[in-house]
């Protein structure tokens, strides 16, 4: 990968008069040795995915453990009978997010953006985006650059992996790529781009990873509504013109650190936090 920093990519863009989007494309063609047309037919097939586990979400399926399913739904009922806070268009972002995270947990297909468990974030922004606003698929296809570009500087000046960082750096990398096409898509600066996925990444600094049971259910499915929900109040801060104080690499640099000191039993181990609890203690004997 050409790029080891977003400010890197920022500065792709400015010297080349490029939109953060064409600079990633530019990376893979030249790290993969493909045609533009070739690296689009490939990302086209992830945001057809995307569509497709949401569309075919099945409220009758459970997990494994029993842990997951049906949430999604209930959320969809609740916003069908004007109920919330939120509004239609957050209540539907929930129930995707609900919908695609408890898809992985009952093993069905998803996109792992950038993880497994952090699957629902993106579709959860972008599938009622695109719905709402009319935006292409060949415009969604190219937010998903924007996404990729965010999240191959954020594995490598840091981490994506719970088991590494802690959720930060799972349901957090996943907030900020969802938080930087949320503002491509309404045609954002490279600058807000990167302010987004700061703010983003700042919002969850710290957030362990103690899935219950040591299953990635709970709290990883309702984890990936408050990833979604961040990126949409992250992408406004930005595209309202509200800058991150912290440049986005600077940002990153410190979630590392935070993961680095953070304790191994709160990385995925399922030994601490909520996983330590003793609900959770009588669901492990239970499952």
């Amino acid at each position: 990968m050409a790029y080891h920093s977003l400010e890197s990519i920022a500065a792709y863009c400015r010297e080349h008069g490029a939109s953060f989007y064409e600079a990633v494309l530019a990376d893979d063609r030249e790290e993969r040795d493909t045609t533009a047309e070739e690296s689009l037919s490939r990302m086209a097939v992830l945001w057809n995915t995307m569509k497709e586990t949401d569309a075919s979400y099945d409220a009758a399926l459970r997990s494994p453990s029993g842990l997951s399913g049906g949430q999604g739904a209930r959320m969809e009922v609740y916003g069908k009978q004007g109920g919330g806070y939120c509004g239609s268009f957050m209540n539907k972002v929930m129930q995707a997010a609900l919908k695609t995270a408890e898809s992985n947990a009952c093993m069905r297909r998803i996109v792992a953006a950038p993880t497994a468990g952090s699957c629902g974030v993106m579709p959860a922004v972008l599938i009622p985006a695109a719905k709402e606003w009319g935006f292409s698929d060949q415009k969604m296809i190219e937010s998903l650059y924007v996404a990729a570009g965010i999240g191959q500087v954020a594995a490598e000046r840091a981490y994506i992996a719970g088991a590494s960082g802690g959720c930060q750096a799972e349901i957090g990398v996943a907030s900020a790529m969802a938080a930087g096409a949320l503002v491509y898509l309404k045609d954002g600066t490279p600058e807000q781009i990167c302010d987004a996925a700061a703010i983003a990444i700042k919002s969850l600094l710290g957030l362990v990873c103690d899935p219950v049971a040591g299953l990635v259910e709970v709290p990883c499915v309702k984890r990936n509504v408050l990833g979604a929900v961040n990126a949409l109040t992250s992408a406004d801060m930005a595209l309202a013109g509200i800058r991150s104080f912290v440049p986005a690499d600077q940002v990153l640099d410190a979630m590392k650190e935070v993961g680095d000191k953070m304790d191994s039993s709160l990385k995925e181990t399922g030994a601490g936090g909520l996983a330590a609890s003793r609900a959770a203690k009588e669901l492990r004997v239970v499952h």
